[in-house]
Protein backbone atom coordinates (compact mmCIF):
# COMPACT_ATOMS: atom_id res chain seq x y z
CA UNK A 1 0.00 0.00 0.00
CA UNK A 2 1.77 3.48 -1.20
CA UNK A 3 0.28 6.81 0.47
CA UNK A 4 -0.16 9.24 -2.71
CA UNK A 5 -1.66 12.64 -1.72
CA UNK A 6 -4.18 13.65 0.61
CA UNK A 7 -7.25 14.72 -0.78
CA UNK A 8 -9.09 16.53 2.40
CA UNK A 9 -8.74 16.12 6.45
CA UNK A 10 -10.72 13.21 6.73
CA UNK A 11 -9.58 11.14 3.59
CA UNK A 12 -6.02 10.26 2.07
CA UNK A 13 -5.58 8.37 -1.35
CA UNK A 14 -3.64 5.15 -1.75
CA UNK A 15 -2.30 2.49 -4.34
CA UNK A 16 -3.90 -0.64 -2.54
CA UNK A 17 -4.01 -4.12 -3.55
CA UNK A 18 -7.65 -2.64 -5.04
CA UNK A 19 -6.04 0.01 -7.08
CA UNK A 20 -6.34 3.82 -5.96
CA UNK A 21 -8.94 4.29 -3.45
CA UNK A 22 -9.69 6.69 -0.22
CA UNK A 23 -8.97 5.41 2.95
CA UNK A 24 -10.06 7.34 5.94
CA UNK A 25 -6.83 9.81 7.34
CA UNK A 26 -8.08 8.25 11.05
CA UNK A 27 -8.90 4.56 11.21
CA UNK A 28 -11.93 3.17 13.11
CA UNK A 29 -11.69 1.57 16.02
CA UNK A 30 -12.78 -1.49 14.40
CA UNK A 31 -9.55 -0.58 11.70
CA UNK A 32 -7.46 0.17 14.67
CA UNK A 33 -8.09 -3.33 16.26
CA UNK A 34 -7.75 -5.35 13.15
CA UNK A 35 -4.18 -3.70 12.43
CA UNK A 36 -2.99 -4.72 15.35
CA UNK A 37 -3.98 -8.05 15.19
CA UNK A 38 -1.67 -7.94 11.94
CA UNK A 39 1.30 -6.41 13.72
CA UNK A 40 0.68 -8.98 16.39
CA UNK A 41 1.29 -11.79 13.88
CA UNK A 42 4.02 -9.64 12.24
CA UNK A 43 5.70 -10.25 16.00
CA UNK A 44 4.26 -14.00 16.37
CA UNK A 45 5.90 -14.87 13.06
CA UNK A 46 9.16 -13.06 14.00
CA UNK A 47 9.37 -15.14 17.19
CA UNK A 48 9.19 -18.51 15.12
CA UNK A 49 12.08 -17.37 13.11
CA UNK A 50 14.40 -16.35 15.74
CA UNK A 51 13.18 -18.66 18.24
CA UNK A 52 16.32 -17.58 20.55
CA UNK A 53 14.39 -14.70 21.79
CA UNK A 54 12.06 -17.51 23.10
CA UNK A 55 14.99 -18.90 25.67
CA UNK A 56 14.44 -16.31 28.22
CA UNK A 57 10.61 -18.04 28.70
CA UNK A 58 12.00 -21.20 27.70
CA UNK A 59 15.16 -22.28 28.72
CA UNK A 60 15.48 -19.79 32.11
CA UNK A 61 12.05 -21.17 33.61
CA UNK A 62 13.93 -24.41 33.60
CA UNK A 63 17.04 -23.72 35.09
CA UNK A 64 15.72 -21.51 37.55
CA UNK A 65 12.99 -23.63 39.59
CA UNK A 66 15.24 -26.26 39.84
CA UNK A 67 18.40 -24.10 41.02
CA UNK A 68 16.50 -21.86 43.54
CA UNK A 69 14.43 -24.60 45.02
CA UNK A 70 17.36 -26.48 45.61
CA UNK A 71 19.59 -23.69 46.79
CA UNK A 72 17.00 -21.60 48.85
CA UNK A 73 14.89 -24.51 50.05
CA UNK A 74 17.13 -25.91 53.04
CA UNK A 75 17.81 -22.63 53.84
CA UNK A 76 14.63 -20.44 54.32
CA UNK A 77 11.63 -23.45 54.74
CA UNK A 78 13.90 -25.99 55.70
CA UNK A 79 13.73 -28.68 52.91
CA UNK A 80 12.68 -28.18 49.37
CA UNK A 81 9.06 -29.25 49.40
CA UNK A 82 8.23 -26.89 51.78
CA UNK A 83 9.71 -24.29 49.55
CA UNK A 84 7.71 -24.92 46.58
CA UNK A 85 4.79 -23.12 47.57
CA UNK A 86 6.75 -20.20 47.87
CA UNK A 87 9.40 -19.99 44.91
CA UNK A 88 6.93 -21.52 42.49
CA UNK A 89 5.10 -18.48 42.13
CA UNK A 90 7.80 -16.02 43.10
CA UNK A 91 9.60 -17.25 39.64
CA UNK A 92 6.77 -17.17 37.70
CA UNK A 93 6.40 -13.33 38.53
CA UNK A 94 10.28 -12.92 38.28
CA UNK A 95 10.44 -14.76 34.43
CA UNK A 96 7.50 -12.65 33.38
CA UNK A 97 9.06 -9.68 34.43
CA UNK A 98 12.32 -10.56 32.62
CA UNK A 99 10.49 -11.47 29.30
CA UNK A 100 8.85 -7.95 29.48
CA UNK A 101 12.48 -6.18 29.17
CA UNK A 102 12.37 -7.87 25.80
CA UNK A 103 9.51 -5.59 25.19
CA UNK A 104 11.33 -2.16 25.20
CA UNK A 105 14.65 -3.56 23.61
CA UNK A 106 12.76 -5.12 20.29
CA UNK A 107 10.95 -1.82 19.73
CA UNK A 108 14.05 0.20 19.79
CA UNK A 109 15.17 -2.36 17.33
CA UNK A 110 13.20 -1.80 15.11
CA UNK A 111 12.90 1.56 15.44
CA UNK A 112 16.31 1.92 15.15
CA UNK A 113 16.03 -0.27 11.46
CA UNK A 114 13.87 1.47 10.12
CA UNK A 115 11.12 -0.60 10.02
CA UNK A 116 8.56 2.09 11.38
CA UNK A 117 9.86 4.76 9.06
CA UNK A 118 7.56 2.49 6.35
CA UNK A 119 4.66 2.34 8.53
CA UNK A 120 4.76 6.16 8.84
CA UNK A 121 4.17 6.15 4.75
CA UNK A 122 0.76 3.92 5.56
CA UNK A 123 -2.72 5.08 6.83
CA UNK A 124 -2.89 2.91 9.56
CA UNK A 125 -3.36 3.74 13.36
CA UNK A 126 -0.32 4.77 14.98
CA UNK A 127 -0.71 3.05 18.27
CA UNK A 128 -1.01 -0.83 15.75
CA UNK A 129 2.81 -0.99 16.00
CA UNK A 130 3.10 -0.32 19.29
CA UNK A 131 0.13 -2.57 20.49
CA UNK A 132 0.80 -5.29 17.98
CA UNK A 133 3.80 -6.81 19.36
CA UNK A 134 2.62 -6.12 23.12
CA UNK A 135 -0.50 -8.23 22.44
CA UNK A 136 2.20 -10.94 20.64
CA UNK A 137 4.37 -11.17 23.88
CA UNK A 138 1.34 -12.50 25.90
CA UNK A 139 2.36 -15.67 24.62
CA UNK A 140 5.51 -15.67 25.85
CA UNK A 141 4.33 -14.92 29.48
CA UNK A 142 2.07 -17.56 29.10
CA UNK A 143 4.59 -20.00 27.86
CA UNK A 144 6.83 -19.04 30.72
CA UNK A 145 4.32 -19.51 33.58
CA UNK A 146 2.86 -23.01 31.87
CA UNK A 147 6.51 -24.08 32.31
CA UNK A 148 7.34 -22.76 35.54
CA UNK A 149 4.51 -24.75 36.99
CA UNK A 150 4.98 -27.71 34.69
CA UNK A 151 8.85 -28.03 36.00
CA UNK A 152 7.55 -27.19 39.78
CA UNK A 153 5.04 -30.26 39.67
CA UNK A 154 7.91 -32.11 38.23
CA UNK A 155 10.13 -32.01 41.33
CA UNK A 156 7.39 -32.34 44.25
CA UNK A 157 4.92 -28.63 44.02
CA UNK A 158 1.39 -30.00 44.19
CA UNK A 159 -0.95 -26.85 44.17
CA UNK A 160 -3.73 -26.80 46.52
CA UNK A 161 -5.92 -25.02 44.48
CA UNK A 162 -6.16 -27.74 41.91
CA UNK A 163 -6.35 -27.01 37.64
CA UNK A 164 -8.64 -24.05 38.37
CA UNK A 165 -6.74 -22.14 40.53
CA UNK A 166 -3.67 -22.76 38.52
CA UNK A 167 -5.43 -21.75 35.55
CA UNK A 168 -6.17 -18.30 37.37
CA UNK A 169 -2.60 -18.33 38.39
CA UNK A 170 -1.17 -18.21 34.94
CA UNK A 171 -4.23 -15.85 33.30
CA UNK A 172 -2.95 -13.43 35.96
CA UNK A 173 0.45 -14.06 35.53
CA UNK A 174 0.25 -13.12 31.28
CA UNK A 175 -2.38 -9.68 32.28
CA UNK A 176 1.06 -8.64 34.67
CA UNK A 177 3.07 -9.40 32.00
CA UNK A 178 1.50 -7.61 29.71
CA UNK A 179 0.78 -4.65 32.26
CA UNK A 180 4.37 -3.98 33.46
CA UNK A 181 5.08 -4.23 29.82
CA UNK A 182 4.14 -0.63 29.46
CA UNK A 183 6.88 0.48 31.72
CA UNK A 184 9.61 -1.10 29.42
CA UNK A 185 7.68 0.44 26.33
CA UNK A 186 8.14 3.69 27.35
CA UNK A 187 11.79 2.64 27.95
CA UNK A 188 12.32 1.66 24.46
CA UNK A 189 10.76 5.10 22.85
CA UNK A 190 13.00 7.53 25.25
CA UNK A 191 16.19 5.18 24.83
CA UNK A 192 18.75 6.33 22.69
CA UNK A 193 20.16 2.60 21.16
CA UNK A 194 18.58 -0.86 22.19
CA UNK A 195 21.65 -1.59 24.46
CA UNK A 196 20.88 1.45 26.51
CA UNK A 197 17.35 0.64 26.45
CA UNK A 198 18.31 -2.90 27.52
CA UNK A 199 20.29 -0.89 30.88
CA UNK A 200 17.83 0.50 32.36
CA UNK A 201 15.45 -1.54 32.17
CA UNK A 202 17.56 -4.35 33.77
CA UNK A 203 18.21 -1.41 36.71
CA UNK A 204 14.44 -1.12 37.07
CA UNK A 205 13.78 -5.12 36.73
CA UNK A 206 16.62 -6.09 39.42
CA UNK A 207 14.85 -4.02 42.39
CA UNK A 208 11.51 -4.58 41.56
CA UNK A 209 12.27 -8.35 41.49
CA UNK A 210 14.45 -8.86 44.79
CA UNK A 211 12.89 -6.22 46.02
CA UNK A 212 9.67 -8.22 46.69
CA UNK A 213 8.51 -11.39 48.11
CA UNK A 214 9.41 -13.28 45.28
CA UNK A 215 11.89 -15.48 47.06
CA UNK A 216 11.79 -14.38 51.15
CA UNK A 217 9.14 -13.26 53.29
CA UNK A 218 9.20 -9.64 53.58
CA UNK A 219 8.80 -10.28 57.73
CA UNK A 220 12.55 -10.56 57.35
CA UNK A 221 13.26 -7.38 55.67
CA UNK A 222 14.04 -4.61 57.63
CA UNK A 223 11.28 -1.84 57.81
CA UNK A 224 12.20 0.34 55.17
CA UNK A 225 13.02 -2.76 52.77
CA UNK A 226 9.64 -4.12 54.22
CA UNK A 227 7.22 -1.05 53.33
CA UNK A 228 8.86 -0.79 49.85
CA UNK A 229 8.32 -4.45 49.51
CA UNK A 230 4.64 -4.64 50.36
CA UNK A 231 4.02 -1.80 47.88
CA UNK A 232 6.21 -3.44 45.04
CA UNK A 233 3.30 -4.45 42.40
CA UNK A 234 5.37 -7.44 41.77
CA UNK A 235 4.63 -8.35 44.97
CA UNK A 236 0.77 -7.80 44.87
CA UNK A 237 1.11 -10.24 41.47
CA UNK A 238 3.14 -12.93 43.61
CA UNK A 239 0.92 -12.36 46.32
CA UNK A 240 -2.39 -13.06 44.53
CA UNK A 241 -0.82 -15.53 42.60
CA UNK A 242 -0.09 -17.66 45.81
CA UNK A 243 -3.12 -17.39 46.97
CA UNK A 244 -5.22 -18.57 43.90
CA UNK A 245 -2.70 -21.50 43.16
CA UNK A 246 -1.81 -22.55 46.56
CA UNK A 247 -5.87 -21.97 47.84
CA UNK A 248 -7.57 -21.75 44.90
CA UNK A 249 -9.22 -18.40 47.26
CA UNK A 250 -9.45 -14.92 45.23
CA UNK A 251 -8.52 -12.96 48.36
CA UNK A 252 -7.95 -9.16 48.67
CA UNK A 253 -4.38 -9.89 47.39
CA UNK A 254 -6.05 -10.55 43.97
CA UNK A 255 -7.86 -7.52 43.81
CA UNK A 256 -4.93 -5.16 44.91
CA UNK A 257 -2.87 -6.93 42.89
CA UNK A 258 -5.49 -5.87 39.54
CA UNK A 259 -5.42 -2.03 40.85
CA UNK A 260 -1.72 -1.73 40.93
CA UNK A 261 -1.74 -3.29 37.63
CA UNK A 262 -4.37 -0.83 36.06
CA UNK A 263 -2.38 2.03 37.77
CA UNK A 264 0.89 0.64 36.31
CA UNK A 265 -0.91 0.85 32.51
CA UNK A 266 -2.81 4.16 33.37
CA UNK A 267 0.77 5.49 34.28
CA UNK A 268 2.82 4.20 31.63
CA UNK A 269 0.24 3.49 28.62
CA UNK A 270 0.02 7.13 27.79
CA UNK A 271 3.41 7.69 28.27
CA UNK A 272 4.68 5.49 25.52
CA UNK A 273 1.79 6.33 23.40
CA UNK A 274 3.03 9.68 23.89
CA UNK A 275 6.53 9.33 23.46
CA UNK A 276 6.10 6.74 20.64
CA UNK A 277 4.18 9.45 18.75
CA UNK A 278 6.59 11.68 18.47
CA UNK A 279 9.08 9.25 17.30
CA UNK A 280 6.32 8.41 14.49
Amino acid sequence: MTLLSPTVDETVTARTLDGVRDLPARPSLRDTVSQTRTMAWRAVKKMQRNFEQMFDVTIQPLLFTAMFAGIFGGAISGDVSSYLPIIIPGLIGQTVLTACVATGVQLREDMDKGVFDRFKSLPIARIAPLAGPMLADMLRYLLAAVLTFGTGIAIGYRPGGGVLGVLGAIVLAVLAGWSLAWIFAWFGTVGRSAQGVQGISLMVMFPLTFLSNAFVPTETMPGWLQAFADVNPVSLVISAIRDLANDGAVTANVGWAVLGLVVVVAVFAPLAVRSYGRKM
